[in-house]
């Protein structure tokens, strides 16, 4: 059969940025025998060391899910299309906001004015404004996504909104993070946040927390919202804002985006899967990069975060269909929009028939997300960029492997190093020199671990680091003067 494998951009970099092949399959498995052969490296991105599926990865045929099909086994028709997508994260619904909180809101004349759109509505009106008045919503994360989610819902007229951050405002994120201005550079970024929705609406009530979400003080936080919005940017804050959810009956909108790509949907509600469902367990570190890590266009967290804020209103409301049961996957690049439908998992391990998980602390949240080093594990050694710099100035013998993309080196230049992809590693071990420290550098610290475990997954021997805080640490330091930037 002639099918077409979509590949989403997060997995782009095992495919050389390929983002659909043609291939001749007859079954799921064949099509991915033929993808792994056309394209090597994308086995390390699809199989475990097991040479199992990974979980990070999920598989549709055309809108559905192969696990509710026959796996791999899942037969194939002429013209079939079938979408990787990993982690990165229908029908109508019954309003989360009681009848009794709805009666309790008036809407005075001034307010009559400010929500005239939704008041002119048949599908909101006056009822359906009232719950949005009532609703109490958390925004965790206020980065790009989380800052639109936030404006809108403020705009909207949503009475109390939580803003749970735990990071400061900087100079690159304001490209994407409109939320926050130049004057709010080294701020706090709910703080940022509460003085703009305040400016934006003053009748809404903005709540802060700034902290890291954690399973000590999630489900304090999360006690007085009625509807929570993943906009974070880790699978440790993920699959805790996920579990936390399911285990106090809340529902959670979800969005994820990468580069171009990015995905919408509401999670652990009560006919909801929850992330687990579609994703029982993270990618490797360092597999799936950050959008920090790799870029996004800065139009696409506006198109995400306001489907993220229109479905917090829909469950305010009771009214239109949510995307429970079902995932939008949106590639703005390409002006692809593709509706997947998901399923709840009876084996899931907290929202499944005979879940392990009851409560947050049950989890060692960095160590199911690969955070925490095997105490067993070789550990893995570090240089400080200034260290780095020093041996650099005094020639020392040292062999630097620059695994960024190719985009990322374009920006910024590291000279003199030796460029290997991670999943080219393997097989160019030999140009290493294991009698000299191997130094891999990436741009946050964290991908440069992957290479150093690949090599040893390999068998090489050599002394291998990681650049603390891979190239953004290093720059100004060994760059100064920015001479090999741009």
């Amino acid at each position: 059969m002639n099918i077409t494998v979509i590949i989403a951009a997060s997995l782009r970099t095992f495919t050389n940025r390929t983002p659909e092949v043609r291939l001749q399959a007859d079954t799921v498995r064949e099509a991915l025998q033929a993808l792994t052969d056309e394209y090597p490296e994308a086995a390390r991105g699809l199989y475990d060391e097991n040479g199992d599926l990974r979980d990070f990865v999920s598989i549709y045929v055309g809108d559905r899910d192969i696990r509710s099909l026959k796996g791999l086994r899942t037969e194939l028709q002429e013209g079939d299309e079938i979408y990787l997508i990993p982690a990165i994260a229908g029908g109508a619904c019954e309003s989360v906001i009681s009848t009794e909180r709805m009666k309790a809101v008036t809407i005075e004349e001034k307010e009559i004015r400010r929500y005239s759109n939704h008041l002119q509505l048949k599908e909101l009106s006056i009822k359906g404004q009232k719950r949005i008045m009532a609703g109490h919503v958390l925004v965790a994360g206020i980065g790009a996504l989380g800052g639109v989610v936030a404006e809108r819902l403020a705009a909207a007229g949503v009475g109390t909104i939580g803003l749970a951050d735990a990071e400061t405002v900087t100079p690159e994120s304001l490209q994407t993070q409109t939320i926050h201005s130049t004057r709010d550079v080294d701020r706090p970024r709910v703080s940022s946040a509460k003085d703009r929705l305040k400016k934006l609406n003053p009748q809404v009530t903005a709540v802060v927390h700034q902290e890291k979400l954690t399973a000590d003080n999630i489900e304090d936080i999360l006690a007085d919202y009625d509807i929570v919005v993943d906009a974070s940017d880790n699978f440790v804050s993920r699959y805790l804002i996920n579990d936390a959810c399911v285990l106090q009956e809340k529902p959670e909108v979800f969005g994820a985006m990468y580069q171009t790509e990015g995905y919408v949907t509401v999670l652990g509600g009560k006919d909801s899967p929850c992330l687990r469902c579609l994703y029982p367990s993270p990618p490797p570190v360092g597999i799936v990069p950050t959008c920090s890590a790799s870029g996004v266009v800065n139009t696409l967290p506006g198109i995400l975060g306001a489907m993220m804020a229109t479905e917090v209103i829909k469950l305010l409301t009771g009214n239109g269909e949510p995307l429970i049961g079902r995932m939008l996957t949106v590639d703005i690049w390409n002006l692809r929009y593709h509706m997947v439908h998901t399923a709840k998992d009876s084996g899931c391990a907290v929202c499944g028939t005979s879940p392990s998980i009851r409560a947050v602390q049950d989890m060692d949240y960095e160590d199911f997300c690969g955070l925490r080093e095997d105490p067993n594990e070789e550990p893995i050694g570090s240089i400080d960029p200034e260290e780095l710099a020093r041996r650099l100035e005094n020639n020392e013998a040292i062999t630097i492997v620059d695994v960024r993309e190719p985009h990322e080196r374009a920006i910024h230049k590291f000279p003199g190093t030796l460029i290997i992809p991670i999943g080219q590693l393997a097989r160019r071990q030999k140009e290493l020199d294991p009698g000299i420290d191997t130094v891999f550098v990436c741009k946050e610290g964290k991908r440069s671990i992957l290479a150093i475990r690949t090599l040893r997954e390999a068998g090489y021997t050599g002394p291998m680091l990681t650049l603390k805080g891979g190239f953004d640490a290093a720059a100004q330091i060994i760059f100064p003067n920015e001479g090999a930037w741009l």
